[in-house]
C-alpha cells in the first residue's frame, strides 16, 4: 500500500532585523528544522519559509544612529542572520525579508479586503509625542519613575522592579528615551481592526485542536474581558509600508510581520513554480503550521486567524508554541544583554551539539528549557559520542582490516535488526508530535542495545581466535547495520553527523528506516570520526566570550522535598556533623507522577547494588520523562520517612529558588551509580 504524500507549509516566527541571533532564538528554529527534516525524510512535500521582520520604530532609530538607511541596516542584518542559520544547519527553503514587494502586496490586499467588509474603522486617539524628534513614542520609548513603587528609569508599560503594569501617562517625571525631552500629549487619527467581529469564529477555532490545550485555555482570558479593537496604524516617521489611501499612516509592524509568511512563500513559489493558492486559498487542503514562542501567541492565535478569515484566506492547521531558554538557570533578556550569540557558539563549538541537546530537552508542551553546561557536555558526550559513534568505531576497523571493507553476505541475527526497524512508527510518532526528548531517549535505548550486543559478543576476543573470521564478520557487520538504522533515526537532529555517516556507510542519503533492509555484501568506506567529545576548554571559551552578558545569581543547594524556600543561610555545623551525611551518585531509573500529589514525583533510584524509592518535590520543575536515565545526587543515609503517599528512602538534592526554577544536582560524566561523593 502506497503511503499518502502530504503537502505541508511550515514557518518559524520572524527574527527582528535589529540585532544578532542568539541561542534563545535557536530553540525555535532548531525545533522547527527537526520537524521539517523529519517530514522530508518520510517522503512528504514540505516547504519551510521564514524572513527577517524588517519594519518598525527601533529599526528606523538604529539606522539613524549608525548613519545609514534602514534598507542598508536590514540588508546587513539579513546577511548575518542567514549565515548564522546556515551554519546551524537550519534548512530554510526560503529565508526572505518582510520589506519586500510580495509582503507589501499581501498586506495591502488583506487590508483592502478587510476595509471593504467594514472590519476597519478610524478614530482619533491621544498619544505621547516627542516635541524634539517630532514623532509619536511607543510605550517602550518612554521612561520615568514607576507610579506604584517609585523606581526610577522604568519603561512606559511595566515596572521591572515591582512588576506593576500601567500606561505611559501614569509615569512620574516621564522622558523620551530618544531625546530626553518630556513627552507632550497629541491627538492623531488611527485605524483599527474590529477583532470583536470574529469572537464566535475565534472561540470555535481556538478550541478545535489548532492550539495546544494550555494555549487555548490561556486565551480564554481575552474572551472573558472581551476582544478589543486592534490599532493597526502608526504615524510618520515610521519605517514600514504606508497604508493605502492614508498618507502619513503606516501599517503597524505586527500587521505585516505574519503577512511576511505569505510574502516569503510567494517569493519561493515564483522561483520554483509552486501554486500559492494551493497552500493559502480559502479551501486549501494542504497543511499550514506556525512554530512560535509563547510570548507572541495572541498575535498568531487571535489577530492572525481573524485577519485571514476576514480577507478570504485559509487559517493555520495548527500553531505550535514553545517556552523560553534559560542558561544555567538564568533567564535570557536582550534588553539586559544576557544572551549568548549564535556566532559566539559557532566560533568555538560544533552546532550539532546544541541541536542534539535542545532535541533531548524539548517536548510538545509550552515549557521553558534550561541550557545547563554540565548537563550539556554529559549528554552530548554520553549519548552521541560514547554510544552512537562508538558503535561504528568498534566494528569498522575489523571490517576494513580483515574483510577489505565489505560486510557479510547475510544478516546473522535478523530478529535483532528487525527489532530496531520495528521502532520506526513509535519514533516517527514522537517526532510528529514534537516529543523530541522522548524520541532521543528511544534512540539512545537502541544504541544501548547495539553496544550491549557488541559487549556480549566481544569481537576483539574472537578476532584473536583461529578460524574465527566468519563469526567475526557476522558480528561486526550486524553492528554496522544497527548503527545504520540509528543514524537514520537521528538524521533530522544531527544532519551533518549523519551526512558523514552516509559517506562512511556508502549508502547515499538515508530515507526513514522503515524502508531499510540489511546491508549485505556491501562495501563501506574507511571510518573517520563522526563527532568528537565536547572540549571543556572550548566550552569555557564560549562562557568567557559571553561573560559580560551573563547575569550570575548564586543559588543555594536545598533538599528537593522541602516545602518552604528559605532565604537565610543556615547555621554553621561542625565538620564531623557534615561527615555523617552519605552523599551518593544515583541513577534515576524511573520517574512517575504521584496521584493526587501537587508537588511530588516518585523516583526509583539505583545505587548500583540496591534500589531506593524517593518522593521528591520537583514536579513543578520536571516532567517525569525528563529525568529518566539521568544521574543525580542523593542523601543515602537519611532515615526513611513515611509520607501520605508512601515511604521516601532518601533525598535527592536540587538548587534554585523553587517552583519551576529548580534544578537537580548532577555529577560530571564518568560518575557511576553508588559512588560516594567525597
Amino acid at each position: 500500500m502506497q503511503k499518502e504524500i502530504r503537502k505541508i507549509l511550515v514557518t518559524s516566527a520572524l527574527p527582528y532585523a535589529n540585532g544578532p541571533i542568539h541561542i534563545g532564538h535557536l530553540v525555535e528554529y532548531i525545533q522547527t528544522d527537526i520537524w521539517v527534516r523529519f517530514q522530508k525524510q518520510r517522503g512528504h512535500t514540505c516547504h519551510y519559509v521564514c524572513a527577517d521582520d524588517a519594519h518598525g520604530t527601533p529599526i528606523m532609530l538604529r539606522a539613524q544612529q549608525e548613519g545609514i538607511t534602514p534598507e542598508q541596516l536590514i540588508a546587513d542584518t539579513w546577511t548575518q542572520h542567514n549565515a548564522d542559520f546556515s551554519d546551524f544547519n537550519i534548512g530554510f527553503d526560503n529565508f526572505y525579508t518582510t520589506h519586500s514587494d510580495e509582503t507589501r502586496h499581501f498586506a495591502e490586499l488583506i487590508y483592502n479586503r478587510l476595509h471593504a467588509e467594514k472590519y476597519i474603522h478610524s478614530k482619533v486617539i491621544t498619544q505621547a509625542y516627542d516635541p524634539v524628534k517630532e514623532m509619536f513614542l511607543p510605550d517602550r520609548f518612554i521612561k520615568g519613575e514607576c507610579p506604584k513603587c517609585g523606581a526610577k528609569d522604568q519603561y512606559g508599560d511595566n515596572c521591572e522592579v515591582c512588576s506593576a503594569t500601567y500606561s505611559p501617562n501614569d509615569l512620574v517625571n516621564p522622558f523620551s528615551v530618544i531625546s530626553g525631552e518630556k513627552p507632550i500629549e497629541k491627538d492623531s487619527e488611527h485605524y483599527f481592526f474590529k477583532l470583536a467581529e470574529f469572537e464566535a469564529m475565534l472561540k470555535e477555532w481556538t478550541h478545535s485542536g489548532h492550539l495546544q490545550e494550555q494555549v487555548a485555555n490561556k486565551l480564554k482570558e481575552w474572551f472573558d474581558v472581551g476582544l478589543q479593537d486592534w490599532d493597526i496604524s502608526r504615524d510618520t516617521p515610521y519605517f514600514g509600508f504606508e497604508i493605502p489611501n492614508a498618507p502619513g499612516k503606516f501599517f503597524y509592524v505586527w500587521l505585516d510581520a505574519p503577512v511576511g509568511y505569505m510574502g516569503s512563500f510567494k517569493n519561493l513559489c515564483d522561483r520554483e513554480g509552486l501554486d500559492f493558492d494551493e497552500y493559502w486559498g480559502k479551501d486549501s487542503s494542504t497543511e499550514l503550521y506556525h512554530f512560535i514562542g509563547k510570548d507572541i501567541v495572541y498575535f498568531h492565535a487571535l489577530f492572525w486567524p481573524a485577519m485571514l478569515t476576514g480577507a478570504g484566506f485559509r487559517t493555520p492547521t495548527a500553531i505550535f508554541s514553545h517556552g523560553f531558554l534559560t542558561v544555567n538557570g538564568e533567564k535570557m533578556s536582550k534588553s539586559r544583554g544576557t544572551f549568548i550569540k549564535a556566532r559566539t557558539f559557532l566560533d568555538h563549538l560544533n552546532p550539532e551539539y546544541l541541536r542534539y541537546y535542545f532535541a533531548a530537552k524539548l517536548s510538545n508542551r509550552v515549557e521553558d528549557i534550561d541550557l545547563n553546561f554540565e548537563d550539556f557536555s554529559q549528554r552530548v558526550n554520553t549519548d552521541l559520542v560514547n554510544k552512537v559513534v562508538n558503535i561504528a568505531s568498534r566494528c569498522s576497523g575489523f571490517i576494513k582490516k580483515r574483510f577489505d571493507g565489505q560486510l557479510s553476505a547475510n544478516c546473522s541475527e535478523r530478529a535483532l535488526f528487525q527489532s530496531f526497524i520495528d521502532e520506526s512508527e513509535n519514533i516517527a510518532t514522537l517526532y510528529e508530535t514534537r516529543e523530541y526528548g522522548k524520541a532521543m531517549r528511544a534512540i539512545s535505548s537502541l544504541a544501548d542495545k547495539a553496544n550491549q550486543y557488541i559487549d556480549d559478543k566481544q569481537p576483539w576476543v574472537i578476532a584473536k581466535q583461529p578460524d574465527s573470521d566468519e563469526e567475526l564478520h557476522h558480528i561486526c557487520s550486524l553492528g554496522i547495520n544497527l548503527f545504520y538504522v540509528i543514524a537514520g533515526y537521528l538524521k533530522p537532529v544531527v544532519p551533518e553527523m549523519v551526512s558523514k555517516a552516509e559517506a562512511f556507510l556508502n549508502t547515499g542519503e538515508l530515507a526513514w528506516p522503515d524502508q531499510f533492509t540489511p546491508l549485505t555484501e556491501h562495501q563501506i568506506n574507511k571510518f573517520k570520526p563522526l563527532m568528537t567529545r565536547v572540549d571543556a576548554d572550548k566550552l569555557a571559551a564560549v562562557i568567557d566570550a559571553s561573560k559580560e552578558n551573563l547575569e550570575k545569581t548564586a543559588v543555594k543547594a536545598q533538599p528537593s522535598t522541602a516545602t518552604k524556600q528559605t532565604e537565610e543561610i543556615a547555621d554553621t555545623i561542625e565538620f564531623d556533623d557534615f561527615a555523617k551525611i552519605d552523599l551518593r551518585v544515583a541513577l534515576i531509573e524511573k520517574a512517575e507522577h504521584v496521584e493526587e500529589a501537587d508537588k511530588l514525583l516518585r523516583l526509583t533510584l539505583s545505587l548500583g547494588e540496591e534500589t531506593r524509592q524517593v518522593l521528591a518535590g520537583i514536579k513543578s520543575a520536571y516532567a517525569p520523562e525528563e529525568l529518566e536515565g539521568r544521574l543525580t545526587v542523593m542523601v543515602a543515609n537519611l532515615k526513611p520517612r513515611k509520607m501520605r503517599f508512601g515511604t521516601s528512602e532518601g533525598m535527592v538534592l536540587a538548587a534554585g529558588p523553587g517552583g519551576d526554577e529548580l534544578w537537580i544536582l548532577s555529577p560530571d560524566s564518568g560518575a557511576k551509580p553508588g559512588m560516594r561523593i567525597k
